[in-house]
């Protein structure tokens, strides 16, 4: 039967791009597990005091053009527990209505911010999401600025063991900026002004003012370090890792494996722009203000096995008497679709809103997560808004759905005369296709009309999948019931009958109660079709449900719930529409059909 096959090959084709999406899409790289990074880093060398440092060694981040270098990182990070990290040196309490930490006077870096906002797990009692944690801490992962000298330049500058000072009882919040100040006792103050708003965006403003009698060049330079390598959940649909607008180049995604193996990427001199690290929910990034040119790189150091997304700027220079700085943007926090759009707006930073990996379907993804959030803001729920856009897309592609059954019914109309041209034909191929097209013609049937439905329905699941799995909006979002977090598998089995054997299955036996209803949907929406006569296509049929169900069941909730939903808005416009055109539902039959002890060897065709 064509109008089965078809809809066979719409399945399978589904199947196999569906598989291709989620393993091979957004330009895949097979991982490669070898730690040992290709190219040398330059030696990091330091020299100087508690008080400064003179960094006159190219370290990673070094410019060809100026010979200066953005200072590296000595030694292996230490062992502590992240409370005893930050009890080792002064610090500043950083307190917003987003994040909560402190300032690091030793080196001034920003390492230490917890997410207020977002927790670990659903539990209200989850700790808080940890993003910046100390250079001694496991997962050390922190942002420095500051000003490196040419080399040979006989400057002291501070570094990574300054102590800075601050007013007495100094502390950082949306209303309230602090003021980091060091001499080096040669005639140069540095004064670094740190400010936040209430979400994720810091600013700092770093100046110099020169008391030498002799004018001071001084290259500005901002950093993010991360020690080790991340655990990342994109599974090839999704880029975790370095990642940067630059100039005129544009979006730049660099996996942490190709950083080990390709060595440093030093990617020219460039005008506006950002670049970071990116997590899927969260992200930190460097924002160089105005338009000054300035160099970025992308590094890794195999010595301290950490990632650097760095930036050198172009020279400053402080005349005698005078005081000169720059200003640089740090972002760290969720990636939250509105505040990024707003950043990118309000602070005029190129394409912002790509920290979210929306994929090469963005003309689909990024339309539908605005549609699902404006129903969200509307009825309270995120799952019902997944419904209620069901409901939409199947209006929208009624017309087109329509037709499209209506053609299928006709084909069911005349299996009388398809079985006739199969056995007067039965000897001669081509005849019987011949056959065929003639009457799908007479009778204005599309043979592919089986196909649409499917076919529709592949391009809204993969941009609601995408929604799903890469928007914060959706993380720890409830449905009903023991649905807490749309964007996780359902947490129910039924091979521990759904919690009440104290017993948790293996992962692949993770088969919850959304997995099993979008599976019967399924099944049935294809039980109301008459059963094909051939044997291998009945147990296609049969099997294929399963498959998807087992399949699926790993996948986020919410796209479970919407294929299962979707599925049952489409057995009943099917339903309508074959009682319209006076054709007869075969679903009991066929349901009888399949779970009888008659072998299917026994049905032979008409």
């Amino acid at each position: 039967m064509a109008d089965n096959r078809n809809t066979i090959l719409a399945i399978v084709l589904s199947l196999i791009v569906l598989l291709g999406w989620q393993y091979f899409v957004a330009q895949p790289q097979i991982e490669r597990q070898r730690e040992a990074a290709q190219s040398q880093q330059a030696e990091q060398a330091q020299s100087g005091t508690a008080d400064g440092e003179t960094h006159a060694t190219p370290a990673p981040g070094g410019s060809a053009t100026t010979n200066a270098s953005v200072p590296g990182s000595a030694g292996q990070a230490a062992t502590l527990d992240r409370a005893a990290a930050l009890a080792e040196s002064p610090r500043v309490p950083i307190e917003t209505p987003s994040i909560s930490g402190s300032i690091n006077l030793v080196g001034g870096r920003i390492d230490d911010i917890r997410l207020k906002k977002f927790r670990e797990t659903v539990e209200d009692d989850s700790p808080t999401i940890v993003l910046f944690s100390p250079r001694q801490a496991p997962d050390a992962y922190y942002a420095d600025f500051g000003y490196a000298t040419a080399q040979g330049a006989k400057i002291a500058v501070p570094g990574p063991t300054t102590t800075w000072n601050v007013p007495e009882g100094a502390r950082l919040t949306q209303d309230t900026p602090v003021t980091l100040s060091w001499d080096n006792g040669n005639g140069l103050t540095f004064e670094r002004v740190i400010s936040v708003d209430a979400n994720y965006m810091f600013s700092i403003d770093q100046r110099v003012t020169n008391a030498t009698g002799e004018p001071v060049e001084l290259y500005p330079y901002g950093l993010i370090d991360r020690f080790g390598t991340p655990k990342t959940a994109g599974f090839y649909i999704l880029h975790e890792g370095l990642i940067g607008v630059l100039g005129e180049e544009g979006l730049r995604e660099v996996d942490y494996s190709d950083l080990k193996e390709d060595g440093p990427q030093r990617l020219g001199s460039t005008t506006g722009g950002w670049l970071g690290i990116t997590d899927k929910y969260w992200a930190s990034t460097l924002i160089p203000e105005g338009e000054t040119a300035f160099e970025p790189e992308f590094a890794y150091a195999a010595g301290t096995d950490s990632y650097r997304a760095s930036y050198l700027g172009d020279a400053l220079t402080i005349a005698p008497g005078e005081t000169n700085g720059t200003k640089t943007h740090l972002f760290a926090g969720a990636k939250e679709t509105k505040l990024l759009n707003a950043y990118r707006d309000d602070l005029s930073i190129k394409q912002f809103d790509l920290l979210i990996d929306w994929g090469w379907f963005y003309f689909l993804t990024k339309p539908m997560f605005f549609l699902i959030d404006w129903l969200y803001h509307l009825v309270g729920n995120f799952g019902v808004a997944i419904l209620a856009v069901t409901v939409m897309i199947k209006l929208v592609f009624f017309p087109l759905a329509n037709k499209s059954y209506v053609s299928m019914s006709k084909m069911k109309l005349v299996q009388p005369q398809m079985t006739e041209i199969r056995e007067r034909y039965a000897d001669d191929r081509q005849k019987q296709q011949q056959a065929m097209m003639e009457l799908y013609k007479k009778e204005k049937i599309n043979p592919l009309a089986g196909c649409l439905p499917v076919v529709i329905q592949i391009p809204v699941f993969f941009s609601l999948y995408k929604v799903l799995f890469v928007t914060i909006e959706m993380r720890h979002a409830p449905f009903f019931g023991w649905i807490q977090d749309l964007s996780a598998p359902d947490p129910t089995s039924i091979f521990n009958l759904f919690g009440l054997i104290p017993w948790d299955p293996p992962h692949l036996l993770m088969l919850g109660v959304w997995p099993l209803i979008m599976g019967i949907t399924m099944f049935v929406q294809m039980k109301m079709n008459p059963a094909p006569p051939d044997p291998t296509q009945q147990m296609i049929f049969t099997w294929m449900p399963v498959l998807f169900t087992f399949m699926l069941a790993s996948f986020p909730a919410g796209l479970v719930i919407y294929w299962a939903w979707n599925n049952s808005l489409s057995i009943a416009q099917q339903a309508v529409i074959m009682r319209r055109q006076g054709v007869k539902i075969e679903l009991w039959d066929n349901l009888k059909g399949t779970f009888s002890r008659r072998k299917p060897a026994d049905d032979k065709a008409n």
